[in-house]
């Protein structure tokens, strides 16, 4: 009988972590590694049948040790906070490790899925293309150390690849955009609006959405591009079940919607009339605040991906009745 493969998820208690975790649980062996801390993030994961858990101050001796070799790493671990303030611990945490990960799955031929972040696009003035031509990733300015820490990793990587140094059998870095879904709660003030505002929605309260600082955008009409976490998911099942596919991919819907329309999803999904006041952006991030986010998926799906993503009213609903179903709100 062929052995499970050994499945390694870094950040694997976390919101996109856990998620694959629970997915990948029932037929592959998933070694999780995270800091659990004093948060509910464990459980995100209590209910999987987890092969072992490695705290992440321990992961690389863990590896060097040789006590699981896992098949593949989905490296999800990150400070994902766009408002930390130690950029010191942001990249040793997203950029050192991505890159010691990246020369140990080189080193011993485990293939190498990691997150990077629709954050590397900054204002969006130059566009939200996954070209991984060295030019091209030349001119993005991400906005805050969290982006610029992603970005670093990419171009480390496009680099690393043109020196023809050893590089995995499998790599693939995923530019995740707006995610929402289960397993989020313990993100607080950086979990997704949908979680933020479904609570206050069902209590009868106004959602606060921002006021638009530039005048040919309207309150509310600033625009994200909104994919469910099992859309994400799903993305990175398709690269663990083809590993000829290599690069740098965007993760979004292709579509971008206003945030007035992500609030409505809600009141529609409770039932409820709209009820929404606009309130002024802070001034502190209104110069680093991005107003527009779509992602191109054309280089995802000329690489042969060719599921169809949850629309943000299908996605919603699904999520709004979880959080009912989870007494979230």
């Amino acid at each position: 009988m062929a052995r499970s493969p050994v499945i390694l998820v870094t950040g694997g208690a976390g919101f996109i972590g856990s998620n694959l975790v629970a997915h990948f649980a029932d037929t592959a062996d998933v070694v999780v590694s995270d800091h659990l801390g004093t948060d509910d993030r464990w459980r995100n994961i209590a209910h999987c049948d987890i092969a072992d858990l490695i705290d992440a101050d321990g992961l690389l001796d863990f590896l060097r040790a040789d006590a699981g070799n896992p098949d593949i790493v989905l490296h999800m671990g990150a400070i994902s906070s766009t408002t930390e303030p130690d950029v010191g611990l942001i990249m040793r945490t997203n950029f050192a490790l991505a890159r010691d990960l990246w020369r140990w799955c080189a080193g011993n031929g485990s293939r190498l899925i990691y997150a990077s972040s629709a954050a590397t696009y900054g204002d969006g003035t130059n566009g939200f293309s996954d070209d991984e031509d060295p030019a091209a990733l030349a001119c993005l300015r991400p906005l805050n150390p969290y982006g610029w820490s992603k970005h670093l990793f990419d171009r480390w990587v496009q680099r690393t690849i043109r020196a023809g140094e050893p590089c995995p059998p499998q790599w693939a870095g995923l530019k995740f955009f707006n995610v929402y879904g289960p397993n989020e709660d313990h993100k607080n003030a950086m979990s997704s609006v949908v979680r933020q505002i479904a609570p206050v929605a069902n209590g009868g309260d106004a959602v606060r959405l921002f006021r638009s600082h530039r005048p040919d955008i309207e309150d509310g009409g600033q625009r994200r591009d909104f994919v469910t976490v099992a859309d994400c998911v799903a993305v990175a099942d398709w690269l663990v079940g083809h590993q000829r596919v290599n690069g740098l991919f965007n993760v979004g819907t292709g579509q971008s919607r206003t945030f007035t329309e992500l609030a409505t999803a809600v009141f529609d999904a409770l039932g409820r009339p709209p009820y929404i006041e606009y309130v002024d952006m802070p001034v502190e991030i209104r110069d680093r605040y991005q107003y527009f986010t779509e992602a191109d998926i054309g280089k995802l799906r000329r690489a042969g991906y060719d599921r169809p993503f949850t629309s943000l009213e299908r996605g919603v609903a699904a999520y709004v009745d979880h959080l009912r179903c989870a007494r979230r709100i």
